[in-house]
């Protein structure tokens, strides 16, 4: 039985944290709910399980971009290609798939290598010549579209095979609904087994520490919101393995941040490049990581977003996939200042953006609306983050 007093304290923690300007992804999730609700008003389909199924798999391409871009924003820093770099590597899949008739998994591999090489290339100019990311990643978004542009030749537009199962992973395979059940079974309990280890080491060393109460309440609340929405999309085609793909790169990348050395490392750079250089961590190391990183995951979303769209062309990777990426990062909760932010941020930004698109969709309004709305959100967000960084550096929460 839950106390009353135990559940006061909890609240009162959560208040104090809130009044320190702690706020994590709570303005994230407070704006989704507000949007949902009002588009949800404007048109009933909004909610229906075959829509939230369609804004799933949408969100796989982009929210991949999205995610590389939290890497770099962490360490302060901004890559402006990631768009360039997707289309690149669609374009490298498709010549290599169609044309040159590789294997597929060879042709993934072909792509996601020419990402990586981008991103190192990103770490050289930028730690042997002290250029700007800013600088480099926008010469970078020209030359990458100009080397996407020649790998596709005078055809300009290379479709690839609805057989292949790549195409078919990325549009019509989705988890039977008793695996999708038992795989949220499955995340919650090592998710509730990862809260009590912590837990217990941090009891060990004399530390404050998480009490059952609370980590009962967390993995009880995270098993039943997945059930139940695991139960809605199974109302219509379920739980896509695309959108289960992108789930787990956010789900390792939260590990890898959270649980390692170079995680450690990456928030401390962030935090204080100098700081983190007297701590002895090889700051250059860090840098050309992150920007390997985020490029490889830019050649994964190009990869995805080819897969759906079964085509490579001279358009894949352009438009707004750019600012749509970099919005995502920050309306998630990624710092612009650098040292806050976690992969989750990818994955509540994209769905921001996502659904902002889908509401718009259904109400038949132009996408110029759709550009201003966004643009909104992402100033609000950068104004909150702002005033969270004030209130930390006031009550010495920094």
């Amino acid at each position: 039985m839950l106390s009353a007093g135990a559940i006061r304290r909890a609240a009162d923690a959560f208040v104090d944290r809130v009044k320190g300007g702690d706020l994590g992804s709570l303005p994230v999730i407070v704006g989704l709910v507000v949007i949902w609700g009002i588009f949800q008003i404007l048109n009933p389909v909004f909610l229906s399980s075959t829509n939230l199924v369609n804004l799933t798999m949408q969100c796989a391409a982009i929210g991949t971009l999205a995610l590389g871009i939290v890497v770099v924003l962490l360490v302060g820093e901004i890559d402006l290609s990631v768009g360039s770099v997707s289309g690149l590597a669609a374009a490298i899949l498709a010549v290599t798939l169609v044309e040159l008739q590789w294997n597929a998994v060879f042709a993934i591999l072909a792509a996601v290598a020419a990402g990586m090489a981008a991103g190192l290339i990103y770490g050289f100019l930028y730690t042997r010549f002290g250029l700007p990311s800013f600088v480099i990643t926008l010469a970078g978004l020209l030359g990458f579209l100009g080397v996407q542009l020649w790998v596709l030749g005078s055809s300009g537009s290379i479709n690839l095979p609805f057989d292949s199962w790549l195409v078919q992973f990325a549009q019509k395979m989705f988890l039977p609904p008793w695996a999708s059940y038992l795989l949220a079974v499955v995340v919650v309990a090592a998710y509730g087994v990862s809260l009590v280890r912590r837990a217990q080491r941090r009891a060990a060393a004399n530390l404050v520490s998480q009490s059952y109460l609370e980590i009962g309440i967390r993995t009880g609340g995270l098993l039943v919101f997945l059930l139940v929405s695991v139960w809605y999309l199974n109302l219509s085609r379920g739980v896509g393995l695309m959108f289960l793909f992108f789930i787990a790169l956010v789900v390792v990348m939260h590990l890898v941040l959270t649980r390692t050395r170079w995680g450690r490392a990456v928030y401390a750079v962030g935090g204080s490049v100098e700081a983190a250089r007297r701590a002895g961590i090889r700051v250059d190391r860090i840098y050309y990581s992150v920007f390997a990183l985020c490029s490889t995951f830019a050649a994964v979303g190009g990869i995805l977003a080819a897969a759906r769209l079964a085509a490579a062309n001279q358009s894949s990777g352009g438009g707004d996939t750019n600012l749509n990426a970099i919005a995502a990062a920050v309306i998630g909760g990624a710092s612009l200042f650098g040292g806050r932010g976690t992969a989750f941020s990818a994955l509540l930004g994209i769905i921001v953006i996502q659904s902002i698109s889908s509401g718009l969709t259904l109400l038949n309004l132009d996408s110029s609306v759709r550009f201003i709305i966004t643009g909104v959100v992402l100033v609000l967000a950068v104004i909150v983050d702002s005033i969270s960084r004030r209130t930390r550096a006031a009550t010495g929460r920094a």
